[in-house]
């Protein structure tokens, strides 16, 4: 199961990756309104969307992995760099991104100026998109993981 879950958790995130980068750019276009909202609520949705799935497969994962492995150990982990990015820096960042996303949609959706909606969604998504292409496990760095995972 847990191979399972950490697979999804992977590729998931190049759907969360192209969501921001698209609902950041989005965000800064001045697009016309469609059927159902702007281009940028739209990719908004689909990057909330998926940052929510994101963080329950990744609790998921660190309270049924990563927490019982530290847990009374804290003083070491701190000490190790790889172990300390999934013990404390990937999931604050992550939890950060999904917030400032969720924050981001609630500021713009009670703008009435066009302009200040924009550029709230902008910031917002920028944000998170920096959060989460910091806090990936990239490979070649202290605790970098394959690209595309296979199972």
């Amino acid at each position: 199961m847990y191979t399972t879950i950490l697979t999804l958790h992977s590729w998931l995130r190049w759907v969360a990756l192209i969501a921001g980068v698209a609902a950041t750019i989005a965000a800064v276009r001045t697009d016309t309104a469609v059927a159902g909202g702007t281009r940028a609520d739209r990719w908004g949705l689909v990057l909330m969307i998926t940052l929510d799935i994101q963080m329950l497969l990744g609790l998921v994962l660190y309270f049924t992995h990563t927490l019982p492995s530290i847990q009374g150990h804290m003083a070491e982990v701190m000490k190790d760099a790889g172990a300390r990015f999934f013990a404390v820096e990937h999931i604050t960042m992550m939890l950060g991104a999904v917030v400032i996303t969720h924050v981001g949609r609630i500021l713009a959706r009670k703008t009435a100026n066009a302009d200040a909606r924009r550029m709230k969604l902008f910031v917002c998504f920028g944000i998170a998109t920096a959060f989460m292409f910091l806090a990936i496990p990239w490979p070649g760095l202290r605790a970098g993981r394959p690209l595309f995972r296979v199972p």
